[in-house]
């Protein structure tokens, strides 16, 4: 090969790796996520893997077509409160959180363009983010679930997955609805604010403690966490003696059975909350509206809260909020017997 030979060829070469840099260049895009790790995701977005439930609750609100299936299977009762569509989508199990249950084979088998997670963001979690993404070659990223950082939320994995018209309506609804309480909630001197025990599950021994996503929106109403000193970590099972101790003036659960065997149960007959029968029940279909899990789903709870926690102060028409809520978040339209449903036992005025 001659020198005019060799210096075409290089020249090609050189215009051939210039072509394939820009098309590389073009079909990803270099994305930061909360744990600050940088992740190269598809420019256009298709196929979505959530790794656990809130992320679950935020595709289905912001993209259901581009959800592949849910972390856990909709109950019956779940699925009559989604939209027809996507009530069936398979259950492909949690890649992340207490009791993960999805294989790398099943990721690999949905052949997702992107899996996100959404909740706490700690070393733990990017490291799991980090092993997936080596193992599977699948973008993954971490997006800080905090309740007040909700319309940011919405609108950074929005514009992530291309979906920034429908973020930019629900974060002006979060917007909206964070603006209100907070001006409920400064009309309420503090040592009039209310002091909650959260009971979580059918003994009510299980709660939220002071650094717990699933009791942060207690601070969002200004509501006073009795179990925010109780010790380190998120969840703690506590001893009805502690909960005796702490005489909270008010008791949420998500379970019904709890909420109606404290009622009854003389053990717990001299806690003040029980002896005012400020005992509440969360609405949880299709998700919860306090908790379970801690995801954008609880917009609508704070809502409800407001109502439970400050009668005659935060002057919600419930009923037309939860159907608003239902119908921009979860694509679907109550009817009145389903909103009857909904609200039964929740201690509002419906």
């Amino acid at each position: 090969m001659n020198r005019r030979s060799i210096l075409a060829f290089l020249l090609i070469l050189s215009w051939v790796l210039v072509i394939g840099q820009t098309a590389a260049a073009e079909t990803t895009r270099t994305f930061v996520d909360s744990a600050g790790r940088k992740v190269d995701v598809p420019a256009t977005i298709h196929r979505i893997l959530a790794a656990g439930p809130p992320a679950s609750v935020l595709l289905y609100a912001l993209a259901p077509d581009k959800m592949l299936g849910w972390v856990r299977a909709p109950s019956a009762k779940d699925k009559a409160f989604i939209a027809k569509p996507y009530r069936d989508l398979p259950t492909l199990g949690r890649l992340t959180g207490k009791g993960n249950t999805a294989s790398l084979e099943t990721v690999l088998a949905m052949k997702p363009d992107l899996i996100v997670d959404v909740g706490t963001v700690d070393p733990t979690y990017a490291s799991l983010a980090d092993r997936v993404e080596k193992q599977t070659g699948i973008p993954y990223v971490l997006i800080d679930g905090r309740f007040a950082d909700t319309p940011e939320t919405l609108r950074t994995v929005g514009d992530l997955i291309g979906a920034s018209e429908q973020a930019d309506k629900l974060a002006s609804y979060a917007e909206r609805t964070i603006r209100r309480v907070q001006a409920i909630v400064a009309t309420i001197p503090a040592n009039k604010r209310p002091r909650v025990y959260y009971g979580r599950g059918p003994d009510g021994l299980e709660t939220g403690l002071g650094g717990s996503i699933n009791t942060e929106v207690l601070r969002s109403v200004g509501a006073v966490n009795v179990a925010h000193d109780a010790g380190t970590g998120h969840l703690a099972h506590v001893s009805l003696e502690q909960v005796l101790a702490w005489n909270p003036n008010v008791i949420l659960s998500l379970d019904g059975r709890f909420a109606k065997s404290v009622m009854t149960d003389p053990q717990w007959a001299t806690i003040e909350a029980v002896r005012n029968k400020r005992v509440f029940v969360a609405p949880t279909a299709p998700f919860g509206w306090f908790d379970s899990p801690p995801g954008i789903n609880r917009l609508i709870g704070v809502a409800w809260l407001t109502d439970v926690l400050y009668p005659g102060k935060a002057h919600v028409d419930l009923r037309a909020e939860t159907r608003q809520f239902y119908k921009l978040f979860y694509h679907f339209d109550l009817s009145e017997p389903q909103l009857d449903t909904l609200l039964a036992g929740s201690g509002t005025a419906h």
